[in-house]
């Protein structure tokens, strides 16, 4: 409920406000580190989920449906109207009751422009997740995925 009441607060900030909204977020239970960017209007479900490493970026629009824990490592890019989901519910049971399987995006990945990202999902270390891509299953490090489903395109060198 205190989330909610605060939030336009973190929203309503001018872009350049970075430190303050680090400063909400921790006030919240998120585990924010130094130099981390996060744009006025990103949407955070449960802030006290999410861990954000050191110079990483959320963008512009981004959703973090932070149901079970987001965690972002460090020099991360998660670009403009990217979705990272992390609840589902079990389909297999007539009930379907709620799941929260965590997301990890490792240091120096980059997930591009509406992007969407399922819960359960590694995208490895210096991975690119390219645009409008739909990731349902972990990214190994240092390689480009694309599409829907996203598969891979390309390698990268070191």
């Amino acid at each position: 409920m205190a989330w909610a009441l605060v939030q336009p607060l973190f929203s309503l900030s001018p872009r350049p406000f970075w430190g303050w909204r680090r400063f909400i977020l921790r006030g919240f239970g998120a585990r924010i580190g130094n130099q981390v960017h996060v744009h006025p209007t990103v949407r955070i479900a449960i802030p006290w989920n999410v861990e954000i490493g050191d110079d990483s970026a959320v963008g512009d629009r981004v959703i973090l449906y932070s149901l079970g824990r987001i965690m972002l490592g460090r020099r991360v890019t998660v670009s403009q109207g990217a979705h990272l989901c992390a609840g589902t519910h079990d389909w297999r049971r007539p009930d379907r009751p709620l799941m929260k399987p965590p997301i990890h995006v490792e240091d120096d990945a980059w997930v591009c422009a509406d992007a969407f990202v399922g819960p359960a999902v590694t995208v490895g270390a210096g991975a690119i997740v390219g645009a409008r891509a739909v990731v349902m299953r972990d990214v190994p490090a240092m390689v480009v995925v694309a599409g829907n489903p996203a598969r891979e395109i390309r390698k990268l060198v070191d």
